[in-house]
């Protein structure tokens, strides 16, 4: 669908509806009072001359020069007439404007702006930003949207759908719109940073089977394919977004809460919204493909020549897909600075003209279907400070069965550990955090259980439980111990009688050097050591319990989660400027 007619009901610009208060200082929405309001804003009307006394009835007012005589706001009624104040001619002192809600994505902190801004007189215009808002069904793909009191993942998709004005002219006007640009975004749940982990849309991957909803109500299983592109994920065979979602889930074991789609139109009409993004050059680049041309340095950029940046790969690095998201990376970033800047948070009517162009140039998913729900996303991501968001990308090598490269695979070294990071909500940039007194004690203590002899693995006696792992866990950890680690006095003792979120080693005080060697091998943290009480095992002798949680992830896996990208790992922060090379 085309963004740009989404939800429109008239040519109003609503930022023509703010007006300045001269006695405060401030804008404030001022609707037509003078007729019944509908539920949509009325036509646009051009701005009367400087040269004119006044306006017809109805017009909305538009801010004054300075000295110029201004009507005087009403009063409420009963209220006394204000006085003025000495020396200042009736006006009252210009309030300093507080510094606005920090806001990382264009969607959801810009609602939470216009619903403060617009409090009150603003109802209609909100339920008209409702009517822009387009949903599909996540059809169950979905955790079922984001909670405040948890990590956030959103996944954010651009496809390559050629709708809207001058759109044809790209590539193949007759795609279908597939995932061509897609970004796991995940906020930590104490929003201090966040990772983009961009997906390459050449990346082999298995689309599993999705249930999907049709245009009439009815549920349709799309059958999954093995070994294609991940950008198939979408748009292909009629998958919708919660198709993607599926492939992202089973491709990184990350659910994502909520989804966003974006198209062509969107970069445009974002863009121009915010006055231009300033991007870097490192050279001149003129790219036949994506019409794209620009000299060295820093430049401006709005509307088609912000989608022709985005679309650029062969101008930039090796010219393949991996160069654009590079590209794509250090747009997002400077896009992020400036929603940031109190250019565009404290301004008004940028902020209105984001409100407007947001609900319509993307498409969200039905957890999202409103401004309210948008409004709490965004007051959760305005928490953030963009030095503390990363962007980094799934890693990959060349796939080694083709000749001609042209696609990529997991590189199977480094991709399980970021993977692990995020779902483990692990920062990659480096965020000093104020721990309590008792937190910092406690974590002294759990170090502590790590320091110290350890015995040898041949004198090691474990058994072990399954507490919540998949079936036959305890068993193969067993053979794991026995076979590759030498730890021999061990043996399976079934299922543990309730189910642990997370593995655990209790031991008696005497066998903590036991306990210090098999938590080196298995790479158990210090929380995960539960000092207590041995059990005799099936030839009566003490023995220590190790119970299988639902974080075990095989045989062998060691439970330690990395605390650091994997060298090699590409990133970069959304608060430093790059330059495309």
């Amino acid at each position: 669908m085309d963004a740009q007619g989404r939800g429109r009901a008239g040519d109003i610009d609503p930022a023509d509806q703010w007006v300045l208060n001269p006695h405060t200082g401030e804008y404030e929405l001022r609707l037509t009072p003078s007729a019944p309001q509908s539920g949509i804003p009325g036509p646009r009307r051009s701005a009367p001359s400087p040269n004119r006394a006044g306006a017809p009835a109805g017009r909305t007012a538009t801010p004054v020069a300075p000295g110029r005589a201004v009507p005087p706001p009403r009063r409420r009624r009963g209220a006394p007439p204000e006085e003025p104040l000495p020396g200042r001619r009736g006006r009252r002192p210009v309030k300093q404007k507080s510094k606005a809600k920090k806001a990382l994505l264009w969607t959801g902190g810009t609602m939470a702006f216009v619903l403060v801004a617009a409090a009150g007189g603003g109802y209609l215009y909100i339920r008209h930003l409702n009517g822009n808002i387009t949903s599909v069904s996540d059809d169950g793909a979905s955790t079922g949207g984001f909670q405040s009191d948890k990590a956030i993942n959103i996944l954010l998709i651009g496809t390559d759908k050629r709708t809207g004005a001058g759109n044809e002219s790209y590539g193949d006007k007759n795609s279908v719109g597939h995932a061509d640009t897609t970004i796991l975004l995940h906020v930590s749940k104490d929003r201090t940073n966040a990772t983009a982990l961009s997906i390459p849309r050449d990346l082999i991957v298995d689309v599993p089977d999705c249930e999907t909803t049709q245009e009439d109500g009815s549920t349709k299983v799309i059958p999954g394919t093995d070994d294609v592109r991940f950008n198939t994920s979408l748009g292909q065979d009629e998958r919708t977004p919660s198709c993607t979602v599926r492939t992202v889930t089973e491709l990184t074991g990350i659910q994502a809460d909520n989804f966003m789609v974006a198209d062509f139109n969107a970069v445009k009409t974002l863009t121009t919204a915010v006055g231009g993004v300033e991007i870097c050059l490192a050279k001149d680049i003129d790219d036949e493909d994506s019409k794209l041309k620009l000299s060295k340095g820093t430049h401006t950029i709005s509307g088609e020549q912000a989608l022709a940046f985005v679309r650029t790969r062969h101008s930039v690095g090796f010219g393949g897909d991996l160069s654009r998201i590079t590209l794509q990376q250090q747009f997002l970033s400077a896009l992020m600075r400036k929603l940031k800047s109190n250019d565009t948070l404290t301004n008004p009517t940028k902020m209105i003209k984001l409100a407007e162009t947001g609900t319509k140039a993307l498409t969200v998913d039905s957890n999202l279907d409103s401004i309210g729900k948008l409004k709490d996303l965004g007051l959760e991501l305005g928490k953030l400070n963009v030095k503390n968001l990363t962007f980094t990308t799934v890693p990959v090598v060349d796939n080694p069965t083709e000749k001609v490269k042209a696609t990529v695979v997991l590189n199977d070294a480094t991709a399980p550990t970021v993977f692990d990071m995020i779902k483990n909500d692990v920062s990659f940039t480096e965020v000093k955090k104020k721990a309590s007194a008792s937190k910092s004690a406690e974590a002294a203590e759990e170090a502590a259980r790590l320091k110290g002899t350890k015995s040898a693995a041949s004198e090691v006696r474990v058994r072990i439980l399954n507490g919540g792992a998949a079936a036959g866990s305890a068993q193969a950890e067993l053979e794991y111990l026995q076979n590759e680690e030498g730890v021999l006095k061990s043996e399976n003792a079934g299922n543990a009688d309730a189910a642990l979120s997370k593995t655990t080693l209790e031991y008696a005080p005497d066998q903590a050097d036991q306990a210090r060697r098999l938590a080196a091998v298995l790479g158990l943290s210090g929380a995960q050591l539960k000092p207590g009480k041995s059990v005799t095992n099936s030839q009566g002798l003490p023995t220590m319990t190790l119970t299988l949680g639902k974080d075990f992830k095989g045989a062998g896996v060691s439970f330690t989660t990395a605390t650091k990208a994997p060298e090699g790992v590409q990133q970069s922060t959304a608060d430093k400027v790059e330059c495309a090379k």
